[in-house]
């Protein structure tokens, strides 16, 4: 499908999405201060500047939008106008996700990942539960 905006239409779009501080990380961050976790908030000094630093349980969380990140799921779609761009862009993006979570966990920080579609209404109580769990270290769905 074409762009159906001119390139100075589309740049301002893009201007407007946010890296920090997005919907879906006020959800998470609500619920955890919520549940009596304390945080920091984009961390630069850590690799990746995760989301969210709980430094008393050692752990980062990084919330991830599904698309920006390339998540295996259906809100991932290859957008279908300007690949020579996009493509590359996003597996950058997934290439510079793997080395920042090898880097915090050489750094001793357990990382946990957030996607964007887990936060949907019908997903989302459990798994901001098993957030928690996870947080705390505890077996979740069978695994540690």
């Amino acid at each position: 499908m074409a762009d159906n905006h001119s390139k100075e239409v589309r740049s301002m779009n893009m201007s407007h999405i946010r890296s920090t501080n997005s919907r879906p990380e006020e959800i998470v961050r609500k619920y955890l201060f919520s549940k009596g976790f304390r945080y920091r908030k984009n961390v630069r000094s850590l690799p990746g500047t995760p989301d969210i630093v709980l430094p008393k349980y050692k752990t980062v969380i990084f919330v991830n939008g599904c698309f920006w990140h390339k998540h295996d799921c259906s809100r991932f779609v290859w957008p279908s106008s300007n690949q020579e761009y996009w493509i590359p862009k996003i597996q950058h993006n997934v290439e510079r996700d793997k080395k920042n979570i090898e880097a915090l966990n050489i750094l001793g920080w357990a990382v946990i990942t957030v996607w964007e579609c887990e936060l949907k209404k019908k997903v989302r109580e459990k798994r901001l539960e098993q957030l928690c769990a996870e947080i705390k270290g505890e077996c979740v769905n069978g695994t540690d």
